[in-house]
């Protein structure tokens, strides 16, 4: 995965060129849910494809990154109006556990 206006491949250091897009499905506040495209990129050199990246998700996540830096920074916990059932509080647990991870992607 790389950032936006990334042209150089993290494993080779090659050029990247569009490869094609696929779509991302990403859960957002009221529990709707949206089809985010995501252009892949392949590397000229190494041949390896890479995901580019927005700032409205994190890597590996089902959760938009607002959602999830509001859980992190205890703005959004398992009581508050219209976080009650959604994400569950395990999963709030498993993004807190993993704080300093998810911020490093920031």
């Amino acid at each position: 995965m790389v950032s936006i206006d990334v042209s150089v491949c993290p494993k080779c250091g090659g050029r990247l060129r569009y490869y094609d897009s696929v779509k991302r499905i990403v859960r957002t506040k009221g529990r709707k849910t949206w089809k985010v495209p995501m252009r892949r990129l392949r590397c000229t050199r190494c041949g390896a494809l890479h995901r580019e990246m927005s700032e409205l998700i994190f890597p590996y996540k089902q959760y938009e990154a607002e959602v999830i830096i509001g859980v992190v920074e205890g703005l959004i916990t398992c009581e508050t109006l219209g976080f009650e059932d959604y994400p569950c509080e395990l999963t709030m647990g498993r993004w807190t556990a993993q704080k300093q991870q998810l911020l490093l992607w920031r």
